[in-house]
């Protein structure tokens, strides 16, 4: 898997001055472009656009301090269109205009090319399976917040204080009309990202309900349809909200590289138990995924 990861960023690194097909990438990655995209961005720790953005910008950070080509030449050369565009996607990288660069032999900012290696971590085994699940719908409230990689979710945290006795009631009487037993059971909370992005601050709707029975009708609440597929179901134990954050980057990190699936479009659904942040809690999160074909032979 870091074989072809590493190939696929060769095959990036050589399209920088011209068109990067992302899907190419991906297809030499022998994975999804969805799954690709967030792979990189747990790996690496920002979304592929920006990365490619910022190598380009160092490529073109060195050619505008050679004085060999107009600055437009090199904006071309990179894909801006305008010497407008190009100037601002400097700046962004080096605080500084390429017009102003090339006058007073300023310093810039260097985004070092990327490579994946195998580094021994992990001494703790993680615990999981793989469920088949049909549809189903999440039932509850929704509200858009940010990403946070580390401590407690500010925004999360007030939806769910947001939710009166009524509405917590009223999604447990929804959860319990299916009659077959609904996995995972109770409250629990549903993330759909609006990006593949998992930068800290990245938006996603967030979701505190219940699963429940794809015909139930929400009555008032909001409702999420999730389509029939496979889960990866990860289960932790450790304070909260620290051993939930370190599971999510394992996972992605980890468990993906060194096994044969891919995510695939769908939420990520936790079930955890409320406690004091630093108390010892239970989580289980799942996580949509997929077989990966070029690893089954498919």
């Amino acid at each position: 898997m870091l074989e072809r990861l590493n190939q696929a960023l060769d095959h990036l690194e050589a399209s920088l001055d011209g068109e990067v097909d992302i899907a190419e990438v991906a297809r030499i990655a022998a994975v999804s472009e969805h799954h690709f995209r967030r792979l990189f961005s747990a790996l690496a720790g920002m979304p592929l656009p920006v990365y490619v953005r910022r190598r380009r910008m160092t490529l073109a950070g060195a050619e505008v301090l050679a004085g060999e080509l107009t600055l437009l030449d090199i904006a071309v050369r990179y894909g801006y269109g305008s010497g407008e565009a190009f100037a601002r996607a400097f700046r962004s990288l080096h605080g500084i205009g390429p017009g102003e660069a090339r006058r007073t032999g300023a310093v810039l900012t260097a985004q070092p090319r990327m490579s994946f290696r195998l580094v021994v971590e992990g001494s703790t085994a993680m615990r999981y399976r793989i469920v088949e699940k049909g549809a189903f719908r999440v039932v509850g409230r929704k509200a858009r917040v940010p990403l946070v990689h580390d401590g407690v979710n500010a925004a999360a945290a007030a939806h769910l204080e947001s939710l009166d006795e009524r509405t917590v009631v009223r999604m447990k009487e929804l959860a319990g009309r299916e009659p077959a037993r609904q996995e995972p059971a109770g409250i629990l909370s549903a993330a759909v990202y609006l990006t593949d992005s998992r930068e800290e601050g990245t938006e996603a709707d967030y979701w505190i309900g219940v699963v429940a029975g794809p015909d139930v009708v929400a009555d008032g609440l909001d409702a999420l349809d999730v389509p029939a597929g496979t889960w990866a179901v990860f289960d932790s134990h450790g304070p909260y909200p620290s051993a939930l954050q370190a599971l999510w980057r394992d996972v992605f990190t980890q468990w993906f590289p060194s096994n044969l699936y891919t995510t695939r479009p769908g939420p990520e659904l936790l079930r955890t138990r409320p406690v004091e942040t630093g108390a010892e809690t239970g989580s289980q999160l799942w996580i949509p995924v997929e077989r990966d074909g070029a690893n089954t032979g498919a």
